[in-house]
C-alpha cells in the first residue's frame, strides 16, 4: 500500500511513496540520464512520467497561481 507523504509545502499536491522493479539495463540509462540533465534519479523518473502524461493528455491542469 502506498505511503502518503504531507511535503509541508501547501503549494505542493502530496507524494507517494512506493517500490518501482526496473531491469538494471534501464535503471542505468535512467541515471545516465539524470546526470546529463542534472536531475537526480527520483526527479527524472518524475519529469519522464509527467513528460508521458502531458503527451497523453491525461495531466491534470495545476491552478495558476499569483
Amino acid at each position: 500500500m502506498p505511503q502518503t507523504k504531507d511535503t509541508g509545502n501547501t503549494s505542493r499536491s502530496t507524494t507517494k511513496t512506493f517500490v518501482l522493479r526496473v531491469d538494471a539495463e534501464t535503471m542505468a540509462a535512467v541515471e545516465a540520464w539524470a546526470a546529463d540533465e542534472f536531475r537526480s534519479t527520483n526527479g527524472q523518473l518524475q519529469w519522464i512520467i509527467a513528460e508521458a502524461l502531458k503527451k497523453a493528455g491525461r495531466a491534470k491542469r495545476r491552478p495558476k497561481q499569483g
